[in-house]
């Protein structure tokens, strides 16, 4: 099988993942609401792993949006520019669940005093899978796998297969990073449509994952760690 079959393989797997997760998320706004249901849709509290992890996600999501954003601009390639979309399309309509999910519950998009990004993962500093740590609380990067603000800047200055290089390097962090939290939710999470869009976010980035490793390949490059 040749690269190029391979790659296109890979694209069509991970789309029909992500467009998997996306179509379970908006069919199941109904019943996060309660429509139709024979019981009180269940509403966590404030502090509970289904709000931090809306919450922290919809801020991790933001910065995927962006990055892909920024690289579709700097960038002729149509491989990475396809990707970016998909990113972006995919995290944007994600985060919108997500926010739309704290909405209906009535609770707060910001962390309750005294807790920050992450407090309803607490192990997540000891966890093998969160490699995408480097850096939290650091240069605002706020949570597994983001950017910093340094990186962003080199991000948005850099031209061509530089920044194509840079910006696969980047989501790979921030994949690993998102579906380690993503893994956390599917496991402590109790509303059932939050932790089956969790488990779809985990498959949908992996086989990015895989993708992204392809492509830095392409260009003679590695993931960073």
């Amino acid at each position: 099988m040749t690269a190029s079959l391979t790659r296109r393989t890979r694209w069509a797997l991970g789309s029909a993942v992500a467009l998997a997760a996306l179509f379970a998320g908006a069919a199941t706004v109904a019943s996060a609401r309660g429509d139709g249901a024979a019981s009180a849709p269940l509403t966590p509290a404030a502090d509970s792993a289904d709000a931090g992890f809306a919450r922290d996600m919809a801020v991790h999501h933001q910065q995927a949006v962006e990055m892909s954003f920024v690289v579709r601009d700097v960038t002729d390639d149509e491989d990475v520019r396809r990707l970016a979309y998909d990113i972006a399309h995919t995290q944007a309509n994600q985060r919108g669940m997500l926010l739309g999910w704290l909405d209906l519950w009535e609770l707060p998009k910001t962390a309750p005093d005294g807790q920050g990004p992450m407090s309803w993962m607490p192990d997540a500093h000891s966890g093998h899978d969160m490699q995408g740590m480097k850096g939290m609380d650091h240069d605002g990067a706020l949570m597994p796998g983001m950017a910093t603000r340094t990186e962003l800047a080199q991000l948005r200055s850099a031209r061509g297969e530089q920044a194509e290089i840079l910006f696969l390097q980047l989501m790979t962090d921030h994949h690993e990073g998102g579906v380690a939290m993503a893994r956390g939710c599917a496991e402590r999470c109790a509303v059932p449509v939050e932790k089956r869009l969790a488990q779809g976010m985990v498959e949908a980035q992996q086989s990015e994952l895989g993708l992204m490793a392809d492509m830095l390949a392409e260009r003679g490059a590695a993931p960073r760690h």
